[in-house]
């Protein structure tokens, strides 16, 4: 697929390939004890499964389950829109935690493990809001998407807070923050490199440690029962 004749995208490779299953497994590894912790956490902050199979768009447009720590009610599909704010109900006391440290999203290296995503890529999106993309951004569904990217790092807590205050969060969603993304995530794909996906992850760890040690912080010194620092 092209755009104005000059193919965009950075294909995936098998080198790609190898480096994601090696990290994925390491991490895996590593993170086990954390994994169990987050997993008996969620069962007994709310009733429901411990992780949510969330349906997105794949490496050509396939559709599969992505993975990730349950943060919302078990009906939280039936009883409002497809994106979610900062102050959204259907969102539960462990899920403000989850989703804050971004500790919500690390079951998805099981889906890089499976072949689905990949560590550094386009957001992985609903199908819902495939029907918004234009002929460009359709370029995005060629690859596998990532855990992690430009996309998703540019989804501020700022903006999830936007969604907040409107009575429409879908079509604000649309409007106003679907193509900024899809168009960052474009401009990695152009000029897609090992070292940029190091930058990349890098940014991502560093993003979650501080998220983590705010959170932290503000659990033990933070006045009682105000929400943590990162989700206000």
């Amino acid at each position: 697929m092209s755009a104005g004749g000059t193919e965009i995208i950075g294909r995936d490779t098998a080198l790609r390939r190898l480096v994601d299953v090696v990290c994925a497994a390491a991490l895996l590894a590593g993170l086990a004890p954390l994994l169990a912790v987050i997993a008996v956490a969620v069962r007994l902050d709310s009733p429901g499964p411990i992780c949510y199979r969330a349906l997105r768009v794949g490496r050509d447009g396939k559709t599969f389950r992505m993975l990730k720590f349950r943060s919302m009610q078990p009906d939280a599909d039936r009883l409002g829109p497809g994106v979610s704010g900062r102050d959204d109900p259907r969102v539960t006391h462990m899920g403000r935690v989850l989703r804050s440290t971004k500790f919500d999203e690390l079951p998805q290296l099981l889906n890089v493990l499976h072949g689905t995503m990949t560590l550094v890529g386009p957001r992985a999106e609903a199908p819902r809001y495939l029907l918004y993309y234009t002929a460009q951004e359709r370029q995005l569904v060629m690859v596998r998407p990532g855990v992690t990217g430009p996309g998703q790092l540019a989804f501020t807590l700022r903006q999830a807070a936007e969604l907040d205050g409107v009575s429409d969060p879908d079509r604000h969603y649309i409007e106003h923050q679907l193509h900024g993304k899809l168009a960052l995530d474009l401009d990695y794909l152009r000029e897609r490199r090992l070292r940029r996906d190091v930058e990349i992850l890098a940014t991502t760890i560093g993003l979650v440690v501080r998220t983590t040690m705010r959170l932290m912080a503000r659990t033990t010194h933070g006045p009682t029962g105000e929400p943590p620092a990162l989700l206000q």
